[in-house]
């Protein structure tokens, strides 16, 4: 977990935080970081994975992490079910909409809208996102990381939530290989769901749902494995290569010519 720590820090300048997932003293992580971090307190103890979290400071809000194994699905397998939209619009219920509006060829950041269900009596919550992943061949690990933006072909909608806080960071080191089974993952992650629900109802819908989204995710790696579904392989694609989505990148450079956004602004930063 120490190494996964470590990698979790390759996107650091991109914005997304690095903390331990282990809980500190309170004044530990003042003395580090300088920004009054609360300590992280764990939630969950299981098998496979372990689930921290901890207060955001000035908001009624956690962002949580979680460590986890999984031994009987490969690396490439799991990372490439994650990436695919097409092949989640089948495996996750809660998906009403999942489409990627834009894509710099160059640096592979994708700006997607997807649109989920949430428990009722809550409204359905849409994201406009910005993605971007990285493979590291010679230090054998894989990172993703997510955040929120803004797009102008994206409006808000009165039909759905608008959630305008969210980061995620997936880091994916393998035991020995892309493509030999087993490796260890290290998620951190915040969402404000925009809910007038009390804190600890927010945090019991966050805290579960992750669990079952990565136990969903496993489930979708092992039956495109035993069912040979034809997944994206998005560690040797190269962008040009990645299908009919990439005529997004034809809009946006469209879209730069009249002075909205382009790719170079949709670069994770």
């Amino acid at each position: 977990m120490k190494r996964l720590e470590e990698m979790s820090g390759v996107f650091q300048s991109s914005g997304v935080e690095h903390h331990s997932p282990e809980p500190k003293s309170q004044t530990e992580g003042n003395e580090e970081s300088g920004d009054r971090a609360q300590p992280w307190e764990m939630v969950m103890d299981k098998k496979h994975f372990k689930l921290w979290r901890r207060p955001i400071t000035g908001t009624p809000l956690y962002q949580y992490r979680v460590f986890g194994t999984y031994t009987d699905v490969t690396p490439r397998q799991f990372f490439n079910v994650q990436l695919d939209t097409e092949y989640r619009k089948k495996w996750d219920a809660l998906v009403i909409k999942l489409e990627v509006i834009e894509r710099d060829v160059v640096s592979g950041s994708e700006v997607l809208h997807w649109v989920t269900h949430f428990p009722y009596p809550m409204y359905s919550r849409d994201y406009v996102y910005v993605r971007r992943y990285s493979v590291d061949q010679e230090n054998n690990v894989m990172v993703l990381v997510s955040r929120a933006v803004e797009h102008p072909s994206v409006p808000e909608s009165p039909e759905f939530v608008r959630v305008r806080s969210y980061e995620s960071q997936m880091v994916i080191r393998p035991h020995k290989s892309f493509d030999e089974n087993g490796f260890d993952y290290l998620l951190t992650y915040s969402d404000n769901p925009q809910t007038v629900f009390p804190r600890y109802c927010v945090s019991w819908m966050m805290s579960s749902g992750m669990p079952d989204f990565l136990e969903k995710l496993h489930m979708a790696t092992l039956k495109a494995k035993n069912m040979e579904i034809k997944v994206k392989d998005y560690i040797s694609a190269k962008p040009l290569d990645m299908g009919s989505e990439a005529k997004a990148t034809t809009q946006s450079s469209e879209r730069k010519n009249e002075g909205s956004r382009g790719p170079a602004q949709i670069e994770y930063a």
